[in-house]
């Protein structure tokens, strides 16, 4: 394939650390908007993008863009696209669609005809499927705006937070990618301690270890693109066998939670993920926590009544935890994750708004 327009979708706020991961894998043409950042680049690039970004949620390719004010007009121009190249004979496809200030507003007719031009392209009739099997179902993306029409195909299937390695889980697990901002947004060295004291499933010392490890995130899963009739296989093989695992003294990753199905789970996926010798995980509560000597960080998602008990006032947790942190940890920076304006003003520290 030619040069690719390119389009990694993000949770907002994300956006600023995955266009920070584009330039780091030297990618061109990378620019964040609300919602994602564009990129450019070959075949290649699109498998490194969905192997390597650890803040993205896909990984989207331009399949072409064009002006469409009838729906004759859109099945014409949608079935000169080269189809042949993304979708292979008998793969379902799913089509979501977004209309805005467009002549063709109704998103099922829309579909309808897209999903018609593809057939004509293939010469022969697709079938259609909801998107709810990532894994069994090609994903098109349809937006016209101002009678602007822009197609997009998912190069992901599952969204790229899902590893692989979190099978187990504790109460309200913190998704992959959100867990890798906060350790990207935290400015961590990956060389100085990083510990989460409120570390439930093990995602966010998970995450670190990996990092520190140069462990790509999705080298463990399947990708959209394998299914695509181009896939160069042995490419793939290249990219996922360079192993550049760290080699130099590891740093301190600590976690701990009150809970023991907590440690437990966490305990399982880090072994899943192959970080368990990184990381040293305890049950304990976060008054009790032991930080090794020297300034390090602390990354972590504290409990919060939204997501655990509305009823439960948690402001007392996050008083200690603050008192804790001046006690324990002094001239150590701090990233913590909440919801709750009223409990971060409980710890009594200043923070910075991130994302």
């Amino acid at each position: 394939m030619p040069d690719l327009s390119l389009f990694a979708v993000t949770a907002l706020g994300l956006e600023p650390f995955t266009a920070q991961e584009l330039r780091q894998l030297s990618l061109a043409g990378v620019t964040g908007t609300v919602g994602g950042v564009e990129f450019r680049g070959a075949a290649c690039d699109v498998y490194r993008a969905n192997l390597h970004l650890r803040t993205a949620s896909r990984i989207l390719v331009r399949v072409g863009e064009f002006y469409a004010a009838a729906f004759s007009e859109l099945r014409k121009k949608a079935s000169r696209l080269p189809w042949e190249n993304f979708i292979a004979p008998d793969r379902p496809v799913a089509l979501k669609v977004t209309c805005h200030k467009s002549r063709l507003y109704h998103s099922d007719a829309v579909a309808e005809r897209v999903a018609g031009a593809i057939g004509d392209r293939l010469g022969q009739e697709v079938k259609r499927a909801n998107a709810d099997d990532d894994n069994a179902t090609q994903l098109i993306v349809v937006r016209l705006v101002r009678d602007q029409c822009a197609i997009s195909i998912d190069s992901s299937g599952a969204l790229l937070h899902q590893r692989g390695y979190r099978l187990a889980t504790a109460k309200a697990p913190l998704r992959e990618t959100l867990a890798a901002g906060m350790i990207l947004a935290s400015g961590w060295d990956a060389a100085s301690p990083l510990l989460d004291p409120f570390c439930g499933s093990g995602t966010i010392p998970i995450e670190a270890a990996l990092l520190a490890n140069n462990i790509p995130p999705g080298g463990a899963r399947r990708f959209a693109f394998m299914d695509w009739p181009n896939f160069d296989a042995a490419l793939w093989e290249s990219l996922t066998n360079d192993d550049a695992r760290h080699t130099d003294p590891f740093p301190p990753i600590i976690a701990s939670d009150r809970d023991a199905g907590a440690i437990e789970a966490a305990q399982a996926n880090a072994d899943r993920a192959d970080v368990a010798d990184c990381i040293e995980f305890t049950r304990r509560a976060v008054s009790a926590i032991e930080p090794p000597p020297g300034p390090g960080w602390i990354v972590t998602n504290p409990p919060y009544g939204v997501r655990v008990s509305e009823n439960k006032d948690l402001r007392n947790l996050y008083a200690q935890f603050g008192n804790v942190v001046r006690a324990k940890c002094p001239g150590w920076r701090i990233a913590m994750l909440t919801g709750d304006p009223q409990l971060t003003r409980s710890v009594g520290l200043d923070f910075d708004e991130g994302i």
